[in-house]
């Protein structure tokens, strides 16, 4: 959940540090800090609050130094303050670590510290790997860091520091990202890849259990027990621009925008003859007979991704899909085994619940198959297989085209599987792949007029509750409606099932109150409707969403958002859109920070 950088060159590491985690701020935080090698020994700032705070303290003295490392954290050990913030010293002030993730056993280190009589200056589990660091060092950084990953436990991204050995920086992980980016006369580390863009499009991207010895001249990679690695060169081919706002006021309305071509990437070499292709998976009839159960586990946004998954999977494949919260599914004991095909969605592809999900899948020998945004993640190497969505790089905390992209290969996933195992009609197969070509251009007809969902977001943007209802595929795209109003306006609001009203949901219906109703799957839209009504009856202000051309629908509601009409399959990546908007304006309306909301972060890098 937190930032890292580090810098070792000839330029003025301070410089760096901080225009790195100026790229990072997406990713949330409540604190910031940089460790900078100078003269007469390591400099550590930090303070409590934003990056800007930071700057305002180094004003007229920032360090000179040219090798350095900076971070920018969210609490979990210890409360939001400067003393908590990272990076963190032992009490010399001769050993310096950043770190994201958590120590587990870091109690009993510490206790065992304070009874030798060791002093602490902060909460957090991370100082302790600083005291270790200091502990373990006997002239040789290198063994010092080996001595330490081999104390502690749990997840982390680790970077140090040391004022005997300035001319190196060491870095490792454990289950949270790190890259390390190759320059000339300099080198560069970081937590994510727009952090150093900048500077290099040449990467290490790190996996568990490697160390890089970091230098000016070089980076020297090894395992933990010291043994030489080689390991590819991973080039970055998105560009710099692809990470700034172009001219949107924010990344989120910014990402929003670019869903139709996030889509059109996505589909690309994919759709063939009227048919789609996934040569990443190369399946045939025979290999998808081994499976009897489809298992789809993430979390959050990609969750509810899932959720639309099952729905298209079960439906056009004839597959049972079983859909897990992540941080639920290694704790219930589930019943996989080699006939069961497990299904990972992550849009870093880093989620630690979802990445500790795929190793126990592994471990009980389903087949694994990831579905991520970002190449060369932990997701993208651990699973047997591996779809990556090309939304892009996705800067705001609230998802959007990572969302729209997850569905989309849902859908292209399910239709790729019924026509395998011959239970999709072979006509409504070309239709829906010719239905999917026309999307792109059906999300761009709707974000060119969005003066109506403005004015929904100024009228009922001060409200304090809100409800989402739906069913079948509408109820799963209401679930991330309410998601994303939550996320970034503060709205307290639910997702229900529509026919779940009458079973106690109805008694918190009062007068006023929003209700944004899905209405685009023909089959159960009369049901939807008497839904409506049993709303309104309860005097509740009912905003409807439903395809041009119903006549029906403003009977009932007191506004609709039309979209375009398509089949009830493609729908999702349509109904979505006014969902997300309305979330964006109610928290302008609100005056919330849309990229940045209150104790959320992009990449969920802790349990």
């Amino acid at each position: 959940m937190c930032g890292i950088v580090g810098y070792i060159g000839k330029r003025k590491a301070a410089d760096f540090l901080l225009d790195g985690l100026s790229k990072l701020e997406y990713r949330g935080y409540d604190s910031a800090g940089i460790a900078v090698v100078e003269k007469d020994g390591l400099r550590v700032e930090k303070c409590m609050g934003r990056l800007d705070a930071l700057r305002k303290k180094l004003k007229g003295r920032e360090p000179v130094g040219t090798v350095g490392i900076g971070h920018t954290r969210w609490a979990t050990h210890g409360r939001p303050s400067d003393s908590n913030a990272h990076p963190h010293s032992d009490p010399t002030g001769q050993f310096v670590v950043v770190h994201n993730g958590i120590i587990e056993n870091y109690l009993t280190l510490k206790e065992d510290m304070l009874a030798k009589g060791e002093k602490f200056s902060s909460d957090t589990d991370t100082e302790v790997a600083a005291h270790l660091f200091a502990t373990y060092y006997h002239g040789d950084m290198e063994d010092a860091v080996h001595r330490v990953l081999r104390t502690i436990k749990g997840s982390y991204s680790l970077v140090f520091l040391c004022k005997a050995e300035p001319d190196k920086i060491i870095c490792t992980k454990k289950d949270n990202p790190l890259v390390v980016g190759l320059g000339e006369g300099e080198n560069y580390i970081a937590s994510d890849i727009p952090a150093i863009i900048n500077s290099t499009r040449k990467t290490y991207i790190m996996n568990d259990g490697e160390i890089a010895v970091v230098t000016a001249d070089g980076v020297r990679l090894t395992d933990l027990e010291g043994k030489s690695i080689s390991k590819k060169i991973y080039e970055v081919n998105w560009n710099a621009e692809a990470a700034e706002k172009g001219g949107f006021e924010h990344f989120m309305l910014k990402e929003i925008y670019e869903q139709p071509k996030a889509i059109r990437e996505t589909m690309r070499g994919r759709v063939e003859d009227n048919r789609i292709v996934f040569k990443e998976l190369d399946w045939d009839r025979e290999f998808l007979a081994r499976f009897n159960k489809i298992f789809i586990v993430a979390c959050g946004t990609a969750y509810h991704a899932g959720i639309v998954g099952k729905c298209y999977i079960e439906q056009l494949a004839g597959i049972p899909v079983e859909v897990d919260i992540a941080s639920e599914f290694r704790y219930r004991r589930p019943l996989i085994d080699e006939n069961t095909l497990t299904v990972l969605i992550s849009q870093s592809g880093e989620t630690s619940d979802t990445l500790a999900a795929l190793r126990e899948a592994k471990r009980l020998g389903s087949h694994t198959v990831g579905v991520t945004n970002v190449v060369g993640s932990a997701v993208g190497r651990e699973a047997d297989q591996v779809i990556y969505t090309y939304a892009g790089p996705e800067i705001a905390v609230a998802s959007t085209k990572a969302y729209t992209t997850q569905i989309l290969v849902m859908l292209m996933f399910g239709i790729y599987l019924g026509n395998l195992n011959g239970r999709l009609d072979s006509v409504l197969s070309e239709d829906l792949v010719k239905g999917l070509l026309e999307v792109p251009e059906l999300i761009h007809r709707q974000v060119e007029d969005v003066d109506q969902i403005k004015v929904f977001a100024r009228k009922y943007g001060s409200s304090e509750d809100a409800f989402f209802l739906g069913r079948g595929l509408d109820y799963a795209v209401a679930l991330e409606g309410a998601l994303k109003l939550k996320e970034i306006s503060y709205i307290h609001a639910e997702a229900y099932a529509a026919g779940e009203l009458k079973h106690g949901t109805l008694a918190l219906i009062v007068q006023g109150v929003p209700v944004i109703v899905l209405a685009t799957q023909e089959d159960i839209y009369d049901k939807t409707i008497s839904n409506i009504q049993e709303v309104k009856a309860r005097e509740a202000s009912v905003i409807a969403i439903g395809f041009e051309g119903d006549t029906e629908l403003g009977k009932y509601a007191d506004h609709v958002i039309y979209i375009p009409r398509t089949g009830k399959y493609l729908a999702p990546l349509l109904s979505v859109l006014p969902l997300q908007l309305l979330a964006y304006y109610a928290a302008l309306t609100r005056g919330s920070d849309v990229d940045k909301p209150r104790n959320l972060a992009k990449s969920v890098t802790v349990e």
